[in-house]
């Protein structure tokens, strides 16, 4: 039978074999279909919440991040996050397949670029016991602060990476009159030093504390991880041979090289920095906020030079006489 079908407000009627039926009319689409409602997240929910700490894909590489925000979208989780170290002009929506797990063996497998908390971690595990680069057995030149001041250049490789700062002249002859002393003139500094490397970070954060008013995550971090650079790096890189039979003396079982040693190694240890971060992997922005927070530590040495190094070093002979 000839279908004949009537229209009536926004709806049509049709009548096929003699049935009835009745179909809304989409007058507000152009006769489009109306689109499905939004599938809702799945019961199991979202891998991560807001505040994660995540490993997010960024051009092919991860770096780390902050998931500030989470959507559920085309049928799968995504994620607004922060690439921790980078302006926040970089934050983006990424999907959940450029988001990994933040554990160590996800860092180690995918290469990633590391903030200032991962950058500062002590990673130098299997270094040979040496001196310091200094000239020895000849008398000391103005034209050999190189020497003592530069790490060793057949160590290093070409690297964006790379800690450029300059140690102010009053710290270098400082390290130059150190050399002098314990390598020709065969004198060490006497130990405990006090204020120790411990007492002097504290009193480097209380006085930025008084400048700025507050002391951010970063800084903390820096200055907890160049700590725990002092203690690994010290009785690895940072004693001239005759001193090491001081150093094993003084520090033992659970004692802390910062306890016991002052400003003078503190200051071997900037040297030693560029050599022993040039292999970590960190973003630009993580980068300068190490320089310049090595440069403002460099700079409250030399304002408080006379009272932050010894002025005078003692024979062995003379150190082992004041015991008895």
């Amino acid at each position: 039978m000839e279908s004949h079908s009537a229209e009536k407000d926004d709806s049509v009627i049709e009548i096929r074999g003699g049935s009835l039926s009745v179909t809304e009319s989409n007058t507000d689409c152009d006769g489009d279909h109306l689109p499905p409602p939004p599938p809702s997240a799945p019961a199991d929910g979202s891998r991560f919440e807001e505040g994660d700490k995540v490993l997010a894909k960024h051009k092919g590489r991860f770096y780390e991040a902050k998931v500030l925000e989470v959507a559920y979208e085309d049928n799968e989780w995504n994620y607004y996050v922060h690439y921790i170290g980078w302006n926040k002009s970089w934050d983006e929506w990424i999907g959940h397949e450029c988001a990994l797990e933040h554990t160590e063996e996800n860092i180690e497998k995918q290469g990633v670029n590391q903030g200032v908390k991962s950058a500062m971690a002590w990673r130098v595990s299997k270094m040979k016991p040496r001196c310091p680069n200094v000239a020895r057995g000849r008398k000391r030149k103005q034209d050999s602060v190189d020497e003592v001041v530069a790490p060793m250049e057949e160590n290093l490789v070409p690297s964006d990476n790379l800690l450029t700062f300059n140690i102010p002249p009053a710290l270098r002859k400082q390290l130059m009159d150190d050399c002098e002393f314990v390598t020709q003139m065969q004198k060490l500094v006497e130990l405990p030093r006090s204020p120790n490397v411990d007492d002097i970070l504290k009193k480097y954060t209380d006085s930025k504390m008084k400048k700025d008013g507050r002391i951010s995550n970063s800084v903390e971090e820096i200055l907890k991880g160049l700590r725990c650079y002092f203690d690994n790096a010290l009785p690895v890189m940072l004693l001239y041979n005759n001193e090491r039979k001081q150093y094993e003396e003084t520090v033992s079982g659970d004692v802390s090289p910062s306890t016991v040693y002052g400003a003078e190694h503190l200051l071997r240890l900037f040297v030693k920095l560029p050599e022993l971060l040039i292999h970590v992997k960190m973003a630009e922005e993580t980068l300068k906020e190490l320089q310049d927070e090595f440069v403002d530590i460099l700079r409250y040495l030399r304002n408080n030079q006379s009272s932050l190094f010894v002025s005078t070093y003692k024979a062995v002979e003379e150190m082992e006489k004041e015991e008895n």
